[in-house]
């Protein structure tokens, strides 16, 4: 019998008992592409065939020398072809060639782009198209009569060129290699709102792609553990995948290489949501012993933070931030942080009375009481004065009044979206909250979307060609004209977990799950309909699934129907 590190990896015998292995968590199956976009030959003569590509393959080179896509270059042409694999993945590509006469292996260039216009594009400084993070422009060789598989990358389109001239490349298929977790989605959301619905599920797929070997921020580009924006991630996971390894695996990556003192990701805000996610899995989860082993680190993370304070006010260093369209805004930032520093300090000692640290509880709570005292001006920041609302230092109904409500979705923001949709449920906004949800992220898909993006402006939309076409004269590119700061035009990531709030906020405030004792041993089930006529769905708990549906009646009361696994307490 094998025994050692071979018998836990699984390993063959050959290996011996020093082999190092590390097992993947993803699994990976190959997409038919669902449609020719564009070819360079219109005439037949240097592609032929190439509708053969759509068909279902096998991935295995034959003899049979039938079915296959021809690219012949000759007198300077290098014939080209895109490809449109209906939706965003992760991943690479497969590529099985036949038997032309000349057997030596043959150049090609794939791109590929998370929209036609970036797949078409070409690295340079004009539009912004980049190799960063991940290959997605390239030359390589595939062989005669052969497989070859490359890429890895965040991507919906593949373009594939011949390089070299007087060659000829027989395709049998070009297949997408599609790596993901192999995991179940189990909660859900569906209403008499097709578009809500929809909203909902993409927000969980955009997560889904991100959660890799590590949570990602975006699978094209920032394939790192950015943790301030892994919270909205944490509770889309949450609400519908339940408890999954990526996330404290990735919360444990950025505490082991961040000591104090030192800022995660160099980013004081971002120090501060680790020890908010912290609180809201545990709130979830329930899990004591992994809690326990944050006990260290989060004690002096929070000695740390108070004594970035003065004056009743928060001091905080490092690089000050909450997401790009308010970094202009320093007066909002302010804002911003002297909230976040009271809810992370409220949250910490939650954390430290759980952990038996009573007196670094009583600290926190102190500390937060003082920076009670001082209420800054949100400087017409809607991500602000979000914060100011969640901490209670301004009334909801002001903050959401006042700012966030004006000019209604203008001034969003795919990241912290999420904490303005939260601001408004706390003020009883709900119509305008499902109306933000519908226009703002709703629009993304009207742009041909199948993951939110990393930011989003209404404005781009007036006289744009959607992300699966090739852009008209005349029309802009929504994805290669706009953008801004580190996202500018191309290399902006159409792929952010940190665009998912939706999915969890419908969960939390219209299936209406709220968790009110750790573990999900009691929860809360009050639903917000506002104009929906019924919605149904799961939650995902460690007791097991808990399945909700409410109907509004005609004299506007919700009957609901709850089940709820044995030992779950359910409040109304």
């Amino acid at each position: 019998m094998c025994s050692g590190l071979a018998e836990a990896q699984q390993l063959p015998p050959i290996f011996d008992k020093n082999t190092q292995a590390q097992k993947d968590s993803r699994v990976r199956q190959y997409l038919t592409p669902k449609r020719i976009v564009w070819t360079s030959d219109k005439s037949g003569k240097s592609i032929v065939n190439a509708q053969s590509l759509l068909l279902p393959g096998s991935g295995q080179a034959d003899l049979v020398h039938k079915n296959f896509c021809t690219m012949i270059s000759k007198d300077g042409n290098t014939p080209g072809i895109l490809l449109d694999f209906g939706v965003e993945i992760q991943g690479g590509i497969q590529l099985v060639t036949d038997q032309p006469a000349n057997q030596k292996p043959i150049r090609i260039r794939i791109r590929f782009g998370e929209s036609v216009s970036e797949a078409m594009s070409d690295i340079d400084t004009i539009q912004g198209a980049t190799n960063d993070h991940a290959m997605r422009d390239f030359t390589t060789e595939v062989p005669w009569l052969g497989t070859m598989q490359v890429g890895n990358s965040g991507f919906r389109f593949a373009r594939v060129d011949l390089v070299d001239t007087d060659r000829e490349l027989q395709l049998k298929e070009v297949r997408a290699i599609f790596e993901y977790r192999d995991i179940p989605y189990l909660g859900s959301f569906k209403s008499n709102d097709e578009r809500l619905n929809k909203i909902w599920n993409t927000g969980a797929y955009t997560v889904h792609l991100n959660m890799q070997e590590f949570l990602w921020d975006g699978i094209k580009r920032d394939r790192l553990v950015w943790v301030g924006d892994m919270h909205p991630e944490v509770m889309t996971i949450n609400s519908v995948f339940g408890k999954n390894e990526v996330v404290a695996k990735s919360l444990d990556q950025a505490r082991d290489i961040t000591p104090l003192p030192g800022w995660m990701n160099g980013i004081s805000a971002y120090s501060m949501w680790w020890i908010l996610i912290h609180r809201d899995l545990y709130k979830n989860q329930g899990n004591l012993e992994y809690l326990r082993k944050q006990q260290k680190y989060l004690v002096g993370l929070l000695d740390f933070l108070m004594q970035k304070t003065k004056d009743n006010k928060e001091n905080l260093d490092g690089t000050r931030f909450l997401d790009w369209p308010s970094s202009e805004n320093p007066k909002g930032i302010h804002a911003g942080l002297h909230a976040l520093m009271v809810m992370t300090l409220e949250a910490g000692a939650e954390l430290c009375t759980i952990l038996d640290e009573p007196a670094q509880a009583a600290k926190c709570k102190a500390t937060a009481t003082q920076l009670k005292l001082y209420v800054p001006d949100a400087n017409g920041s809607k991500q602000a004065a979000a914060l100011l609302a969640l901490s209670g230092l301004v009334p909801a109904e002001k903050a959401n009044a006042e700012v966030i409500s004006q000019g209604e979705c203008e001034r969003f923001s795919t990241f912290y979206g999420y904490y303005m949709l939260q601001a408004k449920a706390r003020a009883k906004d709900y119509d305008g909250a499902l109306n933000c949800i519908r226009n703002y992220w709703g629009a993304m898909l009207d742009m041909g979307a199948t993951t939110f993006w990393e930011d989003f402006d209404l404005a781009w939309t007036k006289n744009a060609a959607p992300i699966d076409e090739l852009v008209p004269e005349g029309k802009d590119d929504i994805h290669g004209d706009f953008g801004a700061y580190c996202y500018k035009n191309l290399r902006h990531s159409l792929c952010h977990g940190w665009a998912s709030g939706p999915t969890a906020w419908l969960t939390e405030h219209v299936l209406g799950v709220s968790v009110m004792e750790p573990g999900c041993k009691t929860i809360q089930v009050k639903p917000n309909l506002a104009d929906l006529k019924w919605v149904e769905g799961t939650y995902p708990t460690p007791m097991g699934i808990v399945k909700i549906r409410h109907e509004k009646q005609a004299d506007g009361s919700i009957k609901s129907t709850i089940d709820a696994p044995k030992g779950i307490k359910v409040l109304r």
